[in-house]
């Protein structure tokens, strides 16, 4: 297999990645054969996927413009993959020029591709650091500096929990994230489910199996254990709901239903 010029040496091309399936689903380019075919196996079991990634892309804009009119112009997105039209960065700093952003992936190709993407950009760096440990995430200097002024943050964890499994220990994790912010600060999350939207259980179980063959994880949890992920936290109007129901900016196209598998929520620290 030929390496392309923008792949980091170190990573075997064979083992499909969770960020850059992702890229392959919102139509990106930095993607290996084996995220390609991993990718169209979970498609084959839930075709609507991309839609489904789409509108969850829309929301994190709308999350990302909710804060800055909040106050909050500092934003630590975990788990951010590889950048894309419209990123964190773009809709933040286009709101408000004093924001900051870091993002934060354990791919090495998102990391690469990432530094590449922002090296030029002021107030937005890249951090090789894992969800799973919190201390040596938050501990690593650029997210050292984003919390030094002790202003409040938001955390984004779109689209990453349920590439935890509860040996993960989740709950806890994003508990540890929420004690050591400011006051004030926010959690953007989303999550995929089955419940409340037309995608079957057995769809869902399937999509979980294609992803454990890769060597990956991927949970379906119900609404009642997506909103345990915000305590400590309230929730800001509407709540825990769907993707496209969250602050939506126009009217609501419910013509595909697909787009209803999964919940979204913003909490914010007293």
């Amino acid at each position: 297999m030929e390496r392309p010029a923008w792949a980091p040496h170190g990573i075997d091309l064979s083992v499909p990645s969770v960020s850059r399936m992702y890229d392959y689903y919102l139509g990106g380019s930095h993607n290996f054969e084996a995220d390609r075919v991993a990718a169209r196996k979970v498609l084959d079991a839930f075709p609507g996927l991309p839609k489904i990634v789409q509108a969850n892309r829309a929301f994190m804009r709308r999350a990302v413009r909710h804060a800055i009119s909040e106050g909050v112009t500092r934003f630590l997105d975990i788990g951010s993959g590889i950048p894309t039209f419209g990123n964190v960065h773009e809709v933040a700093r286009e709101a408000s020029p004093e924001a900051r952003v870091v993002y934060v992936d354990n791919d090495p190709v998102a990391v690469a591709h990432s530094t590449a993407v922002v090296r030029d950009i002021e107030g937005v760096e890249i951090v090789a650091a894992d969800f799973r440990d919190p201390a040596a995430l938050l501990a690593t200097e650029p997210v050292q500096h984003l919390l030094a002024p002790n202003r409040p943050v938001a955390v984004l964890l779109v689209a990453l929990l349920h590439f935890m499994d509860d040996e993960d220990k989740p709950y806890e994790r994003v508990a540890e994230f929420r004690d050591a912010l400011p006051r004030g600060s926010m959690l953007v999350l989303s999550h995929a489910s089955t419940d409340g939207g037309p995608a079957t259980t057995e769809q869902g179980e399937e999509v979980s199996e294609v992803y454990r063959r890769g060597g990956s994880t991927f949970v379906m949890r119900s609404f009642e254990e997506i909103a345990r992920f915000f305590e400590g936290y309230e929730l800001v109007e509407p709540g825990l709901v769907a993707l496209p129901d969250w602050r939506p900016e126009g009217p609501v196209d419910e013509e595909d239903p697909i787009v209803y598998s999964g919940f979204v929520g913003v909490g914010r620290t007293a």
